[in-house]
């Protein structure tokens, strides 16, 4: 449902990437591996049309990103460095102002269950600055269970998160796989040998280096 062909990206003058080309399909879950500065982030946020790229074409579901980004970001969870999450406002207000951000209409009691998911029953009404930073980045990662998009998309998901929530993130991983979801993240998280993920090597498409 997501192909992205012959990206090209340039930071400062120094091509991170170039002719870039990949497909994500309903039930694959897909990491973006390299060493640090190889444009990891930067690819990500040029699918979310953060970051700007010189070259290339991003479809999803045969159309180009372009043409129709609401149709892509209605799809498509979002979680980067930043959490996007306000220090003086709950994790129901965060989750609350971020619904609404979407245009969606969602429950209390389904904004709360997301919250038990990720393991932050009792903090619901606690302010966020009061959180730990692990803490912190699962409220970001409860959105997941709220918005319910097709296509997820993680810069380092796995930051500041216990054992515990490693192995969480994990199980939802592959679960929403399983049901037809995608998973698109860059981590430098070591997954098992037969876990289900396939990885997208950008030291393929450094230019100095082919």
């Amino acid at each position: 449902m997501l192909a992205v062909s012959h990206l090209q990206a340039v930071r400062d003058d120094r091509v991170l990437f170039s002719d870039l080309s990949f497909t994500l399909q309903a039930g694959e879950i897909v990491q973006v591996v390299g060493a640090n500065g190889t444009g990891k982030t930067t690819l990500l946020n040029g699918l979310m049309g953060l970051a700007s790229m010189e070259h290339g074409n991003i479809c999803w579901a045969g159309e180009s990103i372009g043409d129709n980004p609401l149709l892509f970001k209605q799809n498509t969870s979002f979680i980067g460095h930043l959490l996007g999450l306000k220090a003086l406002l709950t994790p129901v207000e965060n989750l609350q102002f971020l619904t609404q951000l979407r245009s969606q209409s969602v429950s209390l009691s389904k904004i709360e269950a997301a919250l038990t998911k990720v393991g932050l029953a009792g903090y619901e009404d606690v302010p966020v600055s009061s959180l730990s930073a692990g803490q912190k980045r699962r409220v970001a990662l409860a959105r997941l269970f709220i918005e319910r998009a097709t296509l997820w998309v993680l810069d380092e998901p796995f930051t500041a998160i216990d054992q515990a929530g490693v192995l969480a993130l994990e199980a939802w991983f592959a679960e929403h796989a399983q049901q037809g979801g995608m998973v698109l993240l860059t981590t430098h998280h070591i997954f098992n040998p037969d876990f289900p993920l396939r990885r997208l090597d950008l030291a393929r498409y450094r230019p100095e280096i082919q």
